[in-house]
């Protein structure tokens, strides 16, 4: 910050500074740029072909649009869509789009667009990881240039936030190809450089519908992991936002420093063990089970997330609609762990291998969690690997015995229904299941529907289930419009200004 204002001295020069009129000072020293803290480097920026939650950081809501916009409270707003209707068994939905809306490449924004974006996600080459909410639409029909009618083959009522995530982004048909290297949106910013390894900057559309109502005219988003140098970069002013930041460990330091602010917030996300049901012995459920009821969870909460977590004994937290407590389903009884393997056939030390990405939950948990299984006789040799490593090794080859990752996203229960994902969990049952939970339209039915599934996962023990994080945020006390709750992973960056 002292080379910031050195800087301006040295520009303006006494005299000139002198000259100017006290409003024109203040306008002259008004803030217009940001530098946002990022743990994980996005492998690239089409958040409708790459899994990484970290793309949507990055462009969901700030070069790439939805038709609706999903608020912190999980409240939905307009967004490309300015109005809508649904019929009463949420299988028709008619939308109203907002007009005079542009790409950055100048070609204009319809109900084509929409068209088209929508049929590409469900195409069968598609690698949305969303792909099953696009493959349940039967029908789009554009009525007029500016309105559109979406039928749906199964009733969701979860349709409308499905659309606001990052894997419903409308992409432009020209540049959709490229859109993982050169963004095209209808956003209020467009990407102006990547320097690899380092950081990305955003720069301010001038483009966009309501440009005058953006205040920041260039982010600057840098890539951290690792949580020491998280906390040091904001301590030191070199970043002025770090959403998700590793520093539950000094969050008294911050809050008792004037020049932060520090936001708490909810999540819907999930901290697992997955394990790859396929390899033996991982395809016995009884080693499964012993790998669950190995690891203490209050303990990974605690030594791991200084408890800022809840614990969740299956692929479902706390606050979803329709959750059950699990947690006593595979509790931690390390003595009933070390029967399960031996009824399974395992004499010796079971050695598998525990793949960790950089993040600090992963890294950190992975030494906390195999000390717990070493103490039921499962060796876990660790193996660190970054993001795309993991993204092409584990997630999509499926290379692996057992990883630490945290699923951020928070419908995507259907997972254990996809053929070919990467936990190689096949239930015929699960699937019965789940297709009946899309047929359903009564809420209370779906909620039953959905408590058989979790029983389901939980006693198939697919994950070793951890907890539900709670995300911490770190910023200048001076910035506005940061978000406290995180329903979804995204950095609104146009409702942030400097006060």
């Amino acid at each position: 910050m002292i080379r910031r204002r050195t800087a301006l001295h040295a520009t303006l020069g006494a005299p000139l500074a002198a000259t100017l009129a006290p409003g024109a000072a203040l306008a002259q020293s008004k803030k217009d740029t940001l530098v946002l803290g990022m743990t994980l480097e996005p492998p690239g920026l089409d958040p409708t072909t790459g899994a990484a939650a970290a793309i949507a950081e990055v462009v969901h809501y700030n070069v790439l649009e939805t038709l609706v916009k999903i608020r912190p409270d999980s409240t939905i707003a307009p967004l490309l869509a300015q109005s809508w209707t649904v019929t009463p068994d949420n299988k028709t939905w008619a939308f109203q789009l907002r007009p005079g809306v542009r790409f950055h490449n100048g070609e204009p924004f319809s109900a084509q667009t929409v068209k088209y974006a929508f049929e590409r996600a469900a195409a069968a080459d598609s690698t949305n990881k969303d792909k099953p909410v696009f493959a349940n639409i039967v029908n789009i029909s554009v009525t007029d240039p500016l309105s559109l009618v979406i039928t749906l083959k199964n009733t969701n009522p979860d349709f409308l936030f499905q659309i606001g995530q990052a894997t419903a982004v409308i992409v432009e048909p020209k540049s959709a190809a490229t859109n993982a290297t050169q963004p095209v949106g209808t956003g209020p910013y467009k990407l102006e450089s990547w320097a690899k390894g380092s950081h990305l900057v955003l720069a301010r559309w001038d483009g966009f519908r309501d440009a005058k109502q953006v205040a920041l005219r260039k982010v600057t988003l840098r890539f951290i992991s690792d949580a020491a140098a998280q906390v040091a970069a904001l301590l030191a002013g070199d970043v002025d936002l770090f959403p998700r930041v590793s520093a539950a460990r000094t969050l008294g330091q911050f809050r008792a420093d004037k020049r932060f602010q520090v936001l708490v917030g909810g999540s819907r996300a999930k901290t697992i063990v997955a394990i790859n049901n396929k390899r033996k012995p991982l395809d016995d459920v009884r080693v499964r089970r012993a790998i669950s009821m190995a690891i203490d969870r209050k303990q990974v909460i605690d030594g791991v997330a200084d408890g800022f977590g809840a614990p969740i004994g299956s692929f479902y937290v706390p606050g979803a609609p329709g959750y059950v407590d699990l947690t006593a389903v595979n509790a931690y009884n390390p003595e009933k762990a070390r029967a399960l393997l031996k009824e399974a056939g395992i004499t010796g030390p079971l050695e598998l291998k525990l793949t960790l990405p950089p993040p600090p939950y992963a890294r950190q948990g992975g030494e906390v969690i195999a000390a717990m299984l070493a103490k039921v006789g499962i060796v876990a040799k660790l193996e660190n690997v970054e993001w795309a490593q993991w993204l092409s090794g584990v997630y999509g080859q499926k290379s692996y015995d057992l990883t630490i990752i945290s699923h951020v996203e928070p419908l995507d229960f259907g997972n254990f229904a996809r053929p070919g994902y990467y936990w190689n969990y096949e239930s015929a049952k699960f699937n019965a299941l789940w297709n009946q939970i899309n047929a359903t339209a009564d809420t209370a039915q779906r909620h039953k529907l959905l408590a058989e599934a979790q029983r389901l996962v939980a006693d198939d023990a697919v994950a070793a289930y951890l907890y539900q994080p709670t995300w911490i945020t770190v910023a200048s006390a001076k910035l506005k419009g940061v978000w406290k709750d995180m329903p979804i992973f995204a950095n609104d960056l146009a409702a942030l200004s400097w006060g």
